[in-house]
């Protein structure tokens, strides 16, 4: 599995960049790394048990602490600071970003939750 050889938080745009060895190079919304979270509160402990994120659309990263040599764990604005993104969750919600994100949407979609509220 490829690491990050460059993370850089660009407030501004509220995008996470990470850079990989294999030459990958992500731009991560925060609101997409919000929602897809790897912690329990949003993943919950087993399949069927995940929790629809909302309201994140503003959301950016505060603080980003290292996990040893293989994760971050960002604090988000709204105070979630659990979701431990090891390299492979990294870089898997970079590889799939256009699919995850289309299926976030259509969740939205069928619960009947708009993205930004009118």
């Amino acid at each position: 599995m490829p690491t990050p050889t460059d993370i850089r938080l660009h407030q501004k745009s509220r995008i996470l960049e990470v850079v990989f060895d294999d030459g990958s190079r992500f731009e991560l919304p925060c609101e997409y790394l919000r929602v897809y979270s790897p912690s329990a509160e949003v993943k919950g402990h087993g399949p069927g048990q995940e929790t629809l994120q909302t309201g994140k659309e503003d959301v950016t990263i505060t603080d980003i602490r290292p996990v040893g040599n293989y994760a971050i764990c960002p604090t988000f604005s709204d105070g979630h600071n659990t979701g431990i993104y090891s390299w492979d969750v990294l870089y898997d919600l970079g590889l799939h970003r256009k699919e995850l994100w289309g299926e976030y949407l259509r969740r939205l979609q069928e619960a009947g939750i708009a993205r930004r509220p009118v």
